[in-house]
C-alpha cells in the first residue's frame, strides 16, 4: 500500500491549521494594544482640535483644525500601531503609504455614510455614525494587522 506522506520540496514543511490560530488571549491582548492605540489617537484628535480652533497662535477654523489634528492623530496612530499593537519589522516606504490608503477609505466612508443614508435616504444621523464607529475600526484591524503591518512580529502581535 502507498504511503500518504506528501513529499514536499526541502524548505517546505507542512504545518497544522491550529500552529497558525492565535491563542484566544494573545487575540484579546492585541485588541486590547489595538483599542488603546485608536482611543489615544482619538483624544489626541480631539485635544488638538479643540487647541488648533481656541489659539490665537494657530487661528485655524475648525474646518483646518481638524484636519490639522487628524493628520496629526493619524501619524500618531501610524507609529503607535507600528511599534505597540503590530510591532511590525517592516519598512516604511512600504507600509506608510498603505497606511496612508486605509486612512483615506475610513474618511471615505465616514464621510459616504453620511452622505447615502442620511441626505439621499433620510434616515437619522445615528445610522451612518454607528455604521463608521463599527465597520472603520474593523476593517482597520484586519487591514492592518494583514496587509499593512503584515511584516509583524509572530510572538509579539498575536499571531501565535
Amino acid at each position: 500500500m502507498p504511503s500518504r506522506r506528501c513529499r514536499l520540496a526541502p524548505s517546505m514543511r507542512v504545518v497544522p491549521v491550529s500552529e497558525f490560530r492565535p491563542a484566544a488571549g494573545t487575540v484579546l491582548k492585541l485588541l486590547a494594544r489595538f483599542g488603546l492605540v485608536g482611543v489615544a489617537a482619538t483624544i489626541l484628535y480631539a485635544a488638538l482640535a479643540d487647541v488648533f480652533v481656541k489659539s490665537e497662535r494657530f487661528g485655524f477654523s475648525p474646518v483646518q483644525a481638524s484636519l490639522a489634528a487628524y493628520a496629526a492623530a493619524a501619524l500618531f496612530s501610524y507609529l503607535a500601531h507600528r511599534s505597540v499593537t503590530f510591532m511590525s519589522r517592516g519598512l516604511h516606504r512600504s507600509e506608510a503609504p498603505r497606511f496612508l490608503l486605509l486612512a483615506a477609505i475610513g474618511l471615505a466612508i465616514a464621510y459616504g455614510a453620511p452622505a447615502l443614508l442620511t441626505a439621499k435616504l433620510g434616515l437619522p444621523l445615528i445610522f451612518p455614525i454607528t455604521i463608521t464607529c463599527l465597520l472603520v475600526p474593523a476593517i482597520n484591524f484586519v487591514v492592518l494587522h494583514r496587509w499593512v503591518f503584515a511584516e509583524h512580529i509572530p510572538d509579539q502581535s498575536g499571531d501565535g
